[in-house]
Order: C-alpha cells, then sequence, then structure tokens
C-alpha cells in the first residue's frame, strides 16, 4: 500500500490545502492528514476542532484520513509506516524553507518529500492571510469551504 503525509497545522484549512490533499488522493492508496499540535502557538480552532473540519471537508476521499500529532514530523511516519511527505509549494520561498526541512527529515529517517505545485488559483492563499481577511470582515467565501467560512464568520464576528 501507498501511503503518504500531508501535514499541517489547518487554521483553517483552506481550498489550496484542500487542492494538494485531493490531488494526493488521487496518487495514493492511503493520505493522512497529520494536524500538528503546537501549545506554543495560539490557534482560532482547537486541534480537534480542526480535525472534526478536516474529516468533514475531506469525506468525498475514502482513502483520506486526519490524525493529530506532536514533536517530529518524521517519528510520526516511522510510527504509522508512512515513507513520503507531501508538500505544496506556492512560491519560491516556499521551495527554499521545504527544501532545507525535506533535507533534513530525509537525513534523520529516510522518509522522502514530494513538492507537489499549488494550483495557480491558490499560489497567494495561506491561513494567515485568511484569518486576517476575515477578521476585518473581508469577503474569504471561495478561499475556504463553506464549512469553514461559516465557522470563521461564527468565531470571529461572533
Amino acid at each position: 500500500m501507498r501511503r503518504v503525509v500531508c501535514p499541517g497545522s489547518f487554521d483553517p484549512i483552506t481550498n489550496g490545502h484542500l487542492d494538494i490533499i485531493g490531488r494526493s488522493a488521487r496518487l495514493y492508496d492511503e493520505v493522512t492528514v497529520a494536524v500538528l499540535i503546537n501549545v506554543e502557538k495560539s490557534s482560532l480552532f482547537t486541534v480537534d476542532e480542526r480535525i472534526e473540519i478536516l474529516q468533514t471537508v475531506t469525506k468525498e476521499y475514502p482513502n483520506v484520513k486526519v490524525r493529530k500529532f506532536h514533536g517530529l514530523l518524521v517519528d510520526f511516519c516511522r510510527q504509522n509506516d508512512i515513507p513520503a511527505i507531501v508538500k505544496g509549494i506556492r512560491v519560491v520561498s516556499d521551495f527554499d524553507y521545504e527544501l532545507q526541512m525535506a533535507q533534513l527529515n530525509y537525513r534523520l529517517s529516510g522518509v522522502e518529500t514530494l513538492f507537489m505545485p499549488t494550483n495557480p488559483e491558490y499560489s497567494f492563499l495561506s491561513s494567515s492571510r485568511v484569518k486576517e481577511i476575515a477578521r476585518y470582515g473581508g469577503d474569504v467565501s471561495g478561499l475556504v469551504p463553506d464549512l469553514v467560512h461559516k465557522l470563521l464568520i461564527e468565531r470571529l464576528r461572533g
């Protein structure tokens, strides 16, 4: 069975994330979406909320499962027999950072990293930008799944 992990904080999940997850689901037998638990970072949605959202918006992909993790991603991969990481690349600066992480992860564990270019429709999209736009009342519909849009409005605007 060909397994891969799509890691991230997904706070919140964007249509760009969904694009990478969906494309990975078409290429691999099993895709694990790994939600990072980062206790040092203040998040808009709890880890459990993000997991529930991800499970809902990825339900059309029967080969996608959602799990949380903390610590090193390569340890998560080793514990779950996942030989490869898929990372979406939007711009050159993403590549610079992710290449270093990929080389370090390979050195630590032999886990491969595969880079998937982002659909140009989402190349400008990030969770932090979505949160900022939504905080100031901007329209983020079309940038995030409908469920996330609804939850963002509820969370940020009351």
